[in-house]
């Protein structure tokens, strides 16, 4: 990718802390390949609207957040109408799961200054009376990039200095992603709607022997929540240090323009 000017490249790409510049997690695991995006580009009929796509459903994925992470710390909620399926199924969710976000680390940037990388965890989460991060997706499944976002980020909470600096309440134990998403069933059927950014998809439909895609009766839209624990980190960061590594190589221009030396 192109850029106007190193300032551009820096904005883009990172965050400015403690007047050291670091890339951003999440702008380095889009160097990793992403098969389910790929064939959401294979779906959609030109790249504006892959464009118009993408910005709905970061749109969606952010209210989404908001009302989990209010709903989370305490906040009295009331789901829009569109949304409402979702929250009323979490809610359900988490009176046996139990999930407490701390208000202060909602939404807080943390960074690693040994492995140089920042980003924005959406929660410190408490669990089963563990500490850790949680982080929230409003996709239709779970992906293999989840577990290396969530494992830089607990790495980086991991360090003495970063720990130090953001005054942690407790030390950091694990990890979780909470996946919340909703869904029309078939009354006659094993497929779903699933309905996000503008764009209808149907899923377990005739490959398994359900109705042709005009036949189908949808139901009331449900919520479909679930919660995954990552404990195991090891392999996740040896990962998200390569992809790392290709990503200053892919930007070795515009690193060296702002005077970034891996």
């Amino acid at each position: 990718m192109w850029y106007k000017d190193a300032e551009e490249f820096k904005t883009l790409n990172g965050y400015e802390i403690e007047k050291q510049w670091y890339p951003r997690v999440t702008k380095i695991l889009d160097i990793k390949a992403k098969p389910g995006l790929d064939n959401f580009f294979k779906e959609v009929e030109s790249y504006a609207k892959v464009e118009e796509v993408k910005q709905k459903s970061a749109e969606h994925g952010s209210r989404v957040h908001e009302l989990l992470q209010k709903s989370l710390t305490g906040e009295a909620v009331e789901a829009p109408e569109d949304l409402a399926p979702a929250l009323q199924a979490f809610e359900k969710f988490n009176q046996e799961a139990k999930i407490f976000f701390h208000p202060e680390f909602v939404e807080r940037r943390i960074w690693s200054g040994r492995y140089r990388y920042s980003g924005t965890i959406d929660a410190l989460a408490w669990i089963g009376g563990k500490c850790g991060v949680l982080d929230i997706k409003t996709s239709a499944r779970f992906y293999s990039e989840y577990n290396l976002q969530t494992a830089a980020y607990f790495v980086a909470l991991q360090e003495f200095e970063v720990k130090r600096a953001l005054s942690l309440p407790r030390e950091v134990e694990t990890r979780w992603i909470l996946r919340v998403d909703q869904r029309q069933p078939c009354r006659k059927c094993e497929a779903f709607l699933r309905e996000k950014g503008g764009r209808s998809t149907i899923r377990n439909g005739r490959g398994n022997g359900g109705c042709a895609d005009t036949e189908h009766e949808w139901g009331t839209a449900e919520g479909d929540v679930e919660l995954k624990e990552f404990p195991y980190v090891h392999k996740d960061m040896r990962a998200f240090a390569a992809a790392k590594i290709l990503w200053e190589w892919e930007n070795d221009y515009w690193l060296r323009q702002i005077g970034y030396s891996r």
